[in-house]
């Protein structure tokens, strides 16, 4: 039997990791990914501040200690002095994949038209997608059902483990193979 997937979720608020407020954004995605993926696997948590460095950090943690296939945060996207996460992203990826924050924004921008501001991005750090997404639980579930379809075949390209999704919540998409369900 294999071991379960790696997927981090990493919740980037300087409120939220000093307890100030309640994380919602990791638990949306935790719960998102717990009804779209059918194939087993294991949520590596984290929530952090709003710094550059420590953002890198943990990203280069996920992805080359922890052996997350996929990283996926939340918040530190708009244009606020302290949103880095996309420039800490961008420290630590090998490939931009500039089609996830293009259709992202896409989708958020037919919701309301602030998402213009969004500055979501995805990349590729080794065997590693991360994907950042915003900090709202409903623009999150919106963005993921907009990206995931090509998640599993990306973390497929990259030599990842095979993430199946469950198709009655989202279809994966992958060349020359028929749908499910």
């Amino acid at each position: 039997m294999t071991s379960p997937a790696k997927i981090g979720i990493v919740t980037v608020s300087d409120r939220a990791s000093a307890g100030v407020y309640a994380d919602e954004g990791g638990p949306a995605i935790l719960d998102y990914l717990g009804k779209a993926l059918a194939s087993p696997w294991q949520a590596v948590s984290r929530v952090i501040p709003d710094d550059r460095v420590g953002i890198a950090r943990t990203l280069t943690e996920l992805a080359d200690v922890e052996g997350c296939c996929l990283i996926v945060t939340t918040g530190g996207t708009g244009p606020a002095p302290r949103d880095v996460t996309p420039e800490a992203t961008e420290d630590v990826i090998d490939k931009l994949m500039p089609g996830f924050g293009e259709l992202m924004r896409q989708v958020s921008l037919a919701k309301v038209p602030t998402a213009i501001l969004s500055r979501q991005l995805a990349g590729i750090r080794g065997k590693s997608l991360i994907v950042n997404l915003p900090g709202r639980p409903r623009a999150i579930a919106e963005c993921l059902d907009a990206v995931m379809p090509a998640i599993p075949y990306c973390i497929d390209l990259i030599e990842g483990p095979y993430l199946e999704t469950d198709p009655a919540v989202i279809v994966a998409f992958r060349p020359g193979q028929k749908p499910k369900g």
